[in-house]
């Protein structure tokens, strides 16, 4: 089918729009501000197969991983109708399991056309520590393990599925208000690509999202030729998994060639007791979010844009852990390092594209308390210093890579926890210096007003972001409690007028020889 260019841009355009849409209502229905200040959630569209389609510009890590689990999650499942699935289990389909999934089907004349599907972040999925974010050692101590099941069957919320979800939460009408916001945002999703494909028609509507797969994979072919044929090696490592391993090596041989690129993490650690493991799909996101940053911008979100990419990680390495290993922070630590290693081998190749590490951490804070009458849960990722490049220096106190949250603003923390936010601001100094500077950390301290169980599961606390091409490296992050440092991961309780204070790492420096910085 030949199609003309202009009509396959705004197909494209009208699926990303769908996938916004989906985006609004979930933020504007949300109770968590979680979910609708920090964002912390994703829209897609995937095929009749579960192969991506389309995807909003929300968070690379759920994105990237449904992507790569969707067709053995919608394969398993006799769709109806009407039906909604509910998913958080890391080892059929999700991440960790504070991020949970809906997947609604789309029928067209009785006929299975589409999936549209959510993911967003929930506080508190009913791990003993509040937050849902603990130290933990098993997969069980984080939190309630939802393997796929219906919460909407014909339409009509199952009050049982939703009851036994709620009733582990400590706060089941705002657990109540996430999960009713993410049905809404996949009905709009289905209603909106309903319209589409009733305009189209179903034979239209498959013949023009072949053709845009094409096009993917014709841009994605086109970009990763531009990196010089060879073999490509680097190897980075983990400060620690929170019960005792140190200095955890991921490791990393790609081979480039002729527009095809193979990833082999052979040598990688085994999986470990502390919950920096990862299920195989977060490790595919981290991958395939950088290269889809080396093709152009108009490069469709789509499942032919990452055919090109071929990716080996041995099964009990703790890139592709088994069950019933810990993988809270493998979703948000973890998937930072890949980055890092995958750019790190890929500054041998295309040095003039590729900038230093960025902070590497997603500074995860979880707090709370459980007490009757007063239990709060509070969740919160913090940016960093961005590494610097051969266009520009790095940006300061943002998210990087993975993440793609916002902070959560003072005023909401101040008036729904019993916190203040004592300073923040940027790090001063923490960014590598080089030709051009890395960018700043933060600072952020948290003055408690009542007794609280605290979280923190935070990395580059003891390997500093890498600096590149002669920069020197960005400042190591650290974690203090009344000015006493913190372990990089520890779960701990704090009192009435206790002092936390985050300070995140800063970006690495781009270029030696530096006695002038450039902006």
């Amino acid at each position: 089918m030949k199609v003309n260019p202009i009509e396959l841009a705004l197909f494209a355009n009208r699926l990303d729009a769908v996938c916004d849409e989906m985006g609004a209502v979930l933020r504007q229905a949300a109770f968590s501000p979680n979910i609708r200040d920090r964002l912390d959630y994703s829209c897609a569209i995937f095929d009749r197969d579960g192969q991506l389609s389309a995807q909003a510009a929300h968070i690379p890590v759920h994105l990237g991983s449904m992507a790569h689990a969707m067709a053995a999650i919608v394969a398993a499942v006799d769709w109806a109708d009407g039906d909604m699935l509910v998913l958080n289990d890391p080892f059929l389909g999700g991440t960790h399991l504070p991020d949970v999934t809906l997947i609604a089907p789309l029928f067209a004349a009785g006929d299975l056309i589409a999936f549209v599907a959510n993911r967003a972040h929930h506080a508190d999925i009913g791990a003993a520590s509040p937050g849902s974010m603990p130290v933990s050692s098993r997969l069980d101590e984080e939190g309630l393990v939802i393997a796929p099941v219906r919460l909407v069957r014909h339409g009509e919320i199952d009050s049982e599925v939703i009851g036994r979800i709620l009733g582990a939460t400590r706060n089941p009408e705002d657990a109540q208000g996430d999960f009713y916001a993410q049905v809404s945002a996949n009905r709009a999703g289905l209603a909106r690509l309903g319209a589409l494909i009733a305009e189209m028609g179903a034979v239209g509507y498959a013949e023009m999202l072949d053709a845009l797969n094409a096009y993917g994979e014709r841009l994605a072919r086109n970009a990763l030729s531009a990196i010089p044929t060879g073999l490509y090696r680097f190897e980075d490592r983990m400060d620690d998994d929170g019960q005792g391993t140190v200095d955890i090596p991921i490791r990393l041989a790609m081979r480039v060639d002729m527009g095809e690129v193979s990833l082999d993490f052979g040598g990688t650690a085994p999986q470990v007791a502390g919950n920096i493991n990862c299920p195989l799909a977060v490790a595919a996101a981290a991958v395939l979010y950088v290269f889809r940053c080396l093709m152009p911008h108009q490069t469709p979100a789509c499942a032919g844009s990452f055919r090109p990419i071929r990716l080996a990680v041995p099964e009990g390495c703790f890139l592709n852990a088994r069950r019933p290993a810990a993988v809270a922070a493998g979703n948000v630590e973890t998937s930072s390092r890949i980055v890092d290693v995958v750019m790190g081998a890929l500054a041998q190749a295309i040095p003039e594209a590729i900038p230093a590490a960025s902070h590497g951490s997603m500074n995860n804070l979880a707090m709370g308390s459980a007490e009757p009458g007063s239990a709060w849960d509070y969740y919160e990722t913090m940016g960093g210093g961005m590494g610097a490049g051969p266009l520009g220096g790095g940006w300061s106190g943002v998210q990087s890579h993975m993440t793609n949250t916002l902070n959560t603003p003072v005023e909401v923390v101040e008036s729904r926890f019993p916190i203040r936010i004592q300073h923040y601001g940027l790090r001063s100094g923490s960014g590598g210096r080089g030709r051009r500077n890395g960018g700043e950390g933060l600072v952020r301290s948290f003055r408690f007003l009542a007794p609280a169980q605290v979280t923190l599961l935070t990395e580059r606390r003891r390997f500093a972001p890498w600096g590149i091409a002669g920069g020197l490296a960005g400042a190591a992050g650290h974690n203090r409690l009344n000015g006493q440092d913190l372990a990089p991961k520890v779960g701990l309780a704090v009192e009435t007028g206790d002092l936390l204070c985050v300070e995140t790492p800063g970006g690495g420096g781009w270029g030696g020889d530096f006695p002038e910085p450039m902006t």
